[in-house]
């Protein structure tokens, strides 16, 4: 009978922790990137980096859909937190990049970085990729070369990353928070699409 009290209450514990995980999931951050309407139902939470191939496979194959489906209807708004998985160097430099422009121009940046990874891994140079990413969305090469040099700025990437995937309970990505549902891997549009269903009936 105890061994059952104890299974039970460790049970207990082990939900109530990972619904703790998830509510954190669902606190906003001050320096969060988000797309879509701030007043939607519905949040997705992205956990990803771009240097992740996974990541990067999904946002090349299923985030265009998403995108038109969910985040320019207002049906549910985006949030994208950076981690430093896969290749983290090039997480790291591209992340940089992306902070550097004008806030405007974060998706964009790291929109091209996804597509562009493929390139800069086989290549093994993401000096030259980067550099015209960075160009194309207004900056000088003065002023790229300022940002890779930008300890400060790595040292915030670094906690950044750190805290989002410590509090939330990040295991690899890409992983998404839905609700209260956490997806693992990368997702269909359809299993993105239940999630949401799910969470609009909460």
């Amino acid at each position: 009978m105890i061994r059952g009290l104890r299974r039970r209450n460790i049970l207990a514990a082990a939900l109530a922790f990972g619904l703790v995980t998830l509510a954190r999931a669902g606190q906003p951050y001050s320096d969060d990137m988000a797309l879509g309407n701030s007043k939607a139902q519905v949040s997705v939470i992205e956990y990803a980096s771009v240097g992740c191939p996974h990541c990067a496979a999904w946002a090349i194959s299923v985030y265009p859909t998403f995108k038109a489906r969910y985040i320019d209807t207002g049906k549910a708004r985006y949030v994208f937190r950076e981690m430093l998985t896969g290749q983290p160097t090039l997480a790291a430099a591209g992340f940089l990049t992306a902070r550097c422009a004008a806030p405007a121009k974060y998706f964009e940046i790291v929109d091209a970085i996804f597509h562009a990874q493929e390139e800069m891994v086989q290549e093994g140079d993401a000096y030259g990729p980067l550099l015209r990413i960075a160009k194309n969305a207004g900056l000088t090469q003065d002023q790229f070369d300022a940002c890779m040099k930008d300890q400060a700025a790595l040292n915030a990437l670094e906690a950044r990353s750190d805290r989002n995937g410590k509090d939330n309970g990040i295991a690899g990505t890409p992983t998404f928070v839905v609700g209260d549902r956490k997806l693992e891997g990368e997702q269909s549009i359809e299993s993105l699409g239940a999630a949401i269903a799910a969470a609009e009936r909460r």
